[in-house]
């Protein structure tokens, strides 16, 4: 399941990211990675707010659907 379908405040692991080669690479240096723990806090105007390593990153929901949890 795409992570843009996660609910608010729930916990899930990163299973995989897809997409582009720049697109994963970014995804891998915002913390993105297999295994890593992360939780949506919130949802702002199709933005998805979430908690990951410790930081709250702000993607968009289009980088979410790329991101399998």
């Amino acid at each position: 399941m795409p992570l843009s379908m996660a609910r608010v405040g729930e916990s899930n692991e990163v299973k995989k990211v897809g997409g582009k080669e720049e697109t994963r690479q970014f995804l891998k240096k915002l913390g993105f990675v297999a295994g890593t723990p992360v939780t949506v806090v919130t949802e702002i105007n199709g933005n998805v707010i979430v908690n990951i390593k410790e930081s709250r990153v702000a993607i968009s929901r289009e980088m979410a659907g790329k991101i399998m949890i």
